[in-house]
């Protein structure tokens, strides 16, 4: 029972930071009895230490903690109470990390037969993939891969370096389209190089696309090709991720 001589201290815990009433008449044991279902560290393996302002906490501790009371002690309102638990790291439970504790998932079969749901709500009202005039995923990247042609003013005949080669590779812009024999939906560029580091003669397997020397022909997104006026570079140089 708190009385007027009860002063209000910090506990301060990796679980948990409050404030308590402490009375200076509690044995050492009897605080950690009170300590322990607010920390949910076992009384036997407390270690406590007050800190009162910027002075150098001081362990509360003592032979017999049984007889020991508080009093003994500086104890002065919101000064803080450090309750440090002693056990091994894997043998202290952590009340914050919740990664461990089970969820419920609900089957996908059962929350798409719901009614309730954002998704219900999304069929009724036809917005995102349920909207009927709106293009597939795929289409969605095509647009995507020819807006970026676009952006990048990459044309036909247009002077150009291969990124992120820089100034390494130059060519000529030979061929803005889709490629079929290459996996992957949307706009290549196909480049004629001015030195032999590319991989093909401007044909992908037997379909040509364009006409250049062996070696010197490359099929590349556009966002790896830069357009400005690039004079001939007499300078080689090998890449992946081209075809």
């Amino acid at each position: 029972m708190s009385t007027s001589a009860d002063i209000p201290l910090l506990i301060i815990n990796d679980n948990a930071n409050s404030e308590r009433r402490i009375s200076p008449s509690w044995s050492i044991s009897h605080l950690k009895d009170r300590l322990e279902p607010i920390t949910g560290v076992p009384a036997s393996c407390q270690r406590l230490s007050l800190k009162v302002g910027s002075q150098t906490p001081q362990p509360i501790e003592a032979a017999d903690e049984d007889a020991t009371q508080l009093a003994q002690w500086p104890l002065q309102a919101y000064a803080e109470l450090h309750v440090t638990d002693t056990r091994p790291p894997g043998a202290r439970s952590n009340y914050t990390d919740v990664s461990t504790v089970p969820k419920y998932e609900m089957p996908p079969t059962e929350y798409e037969s719901r009614t309730d749901s954002v998704l219900a709500w999304k069929k009724s009202h036809h917005l995102g993939r349920f909207d009927p005039a709106a293009p597939s995923i795929e289409q969605q990247k095509i647009n995507a891969s020819f807006r970026e042609v676009e952006e990048r003013k990459i044309k036909t005949d247009a002077r150009c370096r291969l990124l992120p080669d820089s100034d390494h590779r130059r060519g000529t812009v030979r061929f803005v389209g889709e490629v079929e024999e290459i996996p992957g939906v949307g706009a290549w560029v196909g480049v004629e190089l001015d030195e032999p580091t590319g991989k093909n003669d401007g044909s992908v397997k037997g379909t040509r696309y364009f006409g250049c020397k062996a070696n010197c022909g490359v099929f590349v997104r556009a966002e790896r090709v830069e357009v400005g006026e690039f004079a001939v570079l007499d300078e080689l140089n090998d890449d992946e991720d081209e075809f």
